[in-house]
């Protein structure tokens, strides 16, 4: 069992391609007023967390709120693809900005794994050619996560070290 301890104020940034356990392993480790969803957000502007034309407009608002939660030093998870870099640094700098240290979650499990459950989804099923994207950006990463800012990194590679994780929350 893994267990990674988190500051009270700190911004944990789930990283994964889709369909590969991110909301199953927030919803066991967060309350649901600490995680910011993408999917959340997109089914607020469109009325479908698939949509991904409203993509711009959910993460504005993803980021509005994630400001103000950082601002008043509130723990906060986003449950988002986060593999591209690109993704990562607004999310980053915003946690710099309001001193708040960032920890980053990575569920780098198998491809086969993760196009297995991606298509046992009820609902909201990622194609597969984007899912083989996801993960190629993925795996590009992981060399360059330790040198982005993270105070910390915790990559979980086997549904066993994903069931096995657990967070401990240090006290202010």
């Amino acid at each position: 069992m893994t267990v990674l301890e988190l500051p009270p104020d700190a911004l944990v940034l789930l990283i994964g391609a889709a369909g590969c356990g991110k909301s199953t392993l927030a919803a066991r480790l967060f309350g649901p007023d600490e995680i910011l969803s993408s999917d959340a957000f997109r089914a607020a502007v469109s009325g479908d967390p698939a949509d991904q034309s409203a993509t711009r407009e959910a993460f504005r608002r993803l980021h509005t709120v994630l400001d103000s939660r950082l601002a008043a030093g509130e723990l906060t998870v986003v449950d988002a693809t986060n593999v591209q870099g690109w993704a990562r640094r607004p999310l980053l700098a915003a946690a710099a900005r309001h001193g708040r240290p960032t920890v980053g979650i990575v569920l780098a499990l198998p491809l086969d794994l993760t196009l297995e459950r991606n298509a046992g989804r009820s609902g909201t099923r990622v194609p597969d050619a984007a899912v083989r994207r996801q993960d190629a950006a993925l795996r590009r990463s992981l060399p360059v996560l330790p040198k982005e800012g993270f105070a910390a990194v915790a990559t979980l590679a086997a549904p066993g070290q994903v069931d096995g994780f657990r967070v401990q929350r240090r006290r202010a």
